[in-house]
């Protein structure tokens, strides 16, 4: 048998130290998180993308499925029918694309988002306006948009970037 990527599922809120039992143990690991500004300083500066899951890239005949289930944290393999199913390649990368995209955009709500384009605002006291996205402000989790008044007249507004999303088509 040849390595190959599993699902790993942890206990909850227990992925990071689950991470490093299984670097202690020198197990290939993909832990995707994203980066967060909290508006605590002391909380935690990184999410998981997946909540409760880490990837594993082992080969099962060599580590043994139960020195995976029953790691300290683990709460055992992605199964389906008491087998553990193996993740493409491809799909382990494309997600570490996506990861890399949104952390490199500033968050979730921002990623995709380009000057220029149309944006609705979601709450807060613009709510149900449109706008057009400007910047990502940086060392905050606050945007600048251009807000359209009467007259044609547009007023840059900074907002929370939770209070923004990109205008659906149609």
């Amino acid at each position: 048998m040849t390595a190959a990527w599993y699902a790993l599922r942890s206990k909850p809120h227990k992925e990071n130290m689950l991470f490093g039992q299984l670097s202690a143990y020198q197990v290939e690991t993909f832990y995707p998180v994203l980066r967060v500004k909290p508006v605590n300083p002391r909380s935690r500066k990184e999410r998981p993308y997946f909540p409760g899951y880490l990837f594993v890239h082992v080969d099962l005949a060599e580590t043994g499925f139960s020195s995976l289930q029953w790691m300290p944290g683990a709460n055992g393999l992605v199964t389906f029918g008491g087998e553990p199913s193996p993740i493409p390649d491809n799909l382990i990368e494309a997600i570490r694309q996506r990861v890399a995209a949104v952390n490199q955009a500033g968050g979730e709500q921002l990623a995709g988002l380009k000057a220029g384009d149309a944006v609705h605002i979601h709450s807060g006291p613009f709510a149900g306006y449109e706008a057009i996205f400007d910047a990502s402000l940086s060392g905050s989790e606050r945007v600048r948009v251009l807000l359209q008044l009467l007259q044609g007249r547009a007023m840059r507004v900074e907002l929370p970037a939770a209070a923004i999303g990109k205008k659906k088509r149609g």
